[in-house]
């Protein structure tokens, strides 16, 4: 007898039989036994891959009188503490910019206060490296040189014109001299507020 052909009959046969008790009702299987297995896996964390950083430097700002050019007015300048944006990323999107805007608080004395448009400033950018990759931001006057003053956190400290290539050099630094102006009827007081540095990124 053909061994190829038995074991397909056999194998068939089984098969029908396996179907015809199927279709007589179910198999009741009874649980022999079980064993649990420990699944165990060790997932490193990942090398860092760098990221856009905004960081100022310790203290405030403290504005002292000077000389005014306009004898009806008051005038008080200071220097904003440096401020650094630091690019360590190891892929920076291509087509991205970032800049720093200033947006100021009123200055407070108790119940008197200095509208946010009475302070101006000047940027500076002190990074000498690079070829243009940042720019300073425009000075920006107070409400009483007919301007706005840092009261709409859209007046830019700096600028990078293309991420990845303010990337290539990776740490620029820039600060301002602050200026505010008062009329002369300004309430004496020790007058404190704030000034809110934002590091913004954005694609062309």
């Amino acid at each position: 007898m053909n061994k190829k052909g038995f074991i397909a009959r056999a194998a068939v046969g089984a098969l029908g039989g396996a179907l015809l008790i199927g279709g007589a009702g179910a198999a009741i299987a009874d649980e022999v036994g079980n064993e649990d297995v420990d699944v165990n896996v060790n997932i490193e964390a990942l090398e860092p891959v760098g990221a856009l950083t905004l960081s100022v430097a310790p203290g405030g700002a403290t504005l002292e009188e000077v000389p005014s050019a306009n004898e009806d007015l008051r005038q008080f300048n200071g220097t904003l503490p440096i401020v650094t944006v630091t690019d360590d990323r190891e892929e920076v999107p291509v087509g991205q910019f970032w800049y720093v805007v200033g947006q100021s608080s009123a200055l407070t004395s108790g119940a008197n206060s200095i509208a946010a448009g009475n302070l101006g400033w000047t940027p500076h950018l002190l990074t000498a490296e690079g070829d243009g990759e940042v720019a300073e931001g425009d000075e920006v006057g107070t409400v009483l040189d007919g301007d706005i003053g840092l009261s709409t956190g859209e007046d830019a400290l700096a600028l990078s014109l293309d991420s990845g290539e303010a990337a290539s050099v990776g740490t620029w630094s820039a600060n301002a001299d602050l200026f505010l102006k008062t009329p002369k009827t300004v309430a004496p007081g020790a007058y404190t507020g704030t000034i809110t540095l934002t590091l913004w990124e954005d694609a062309y």
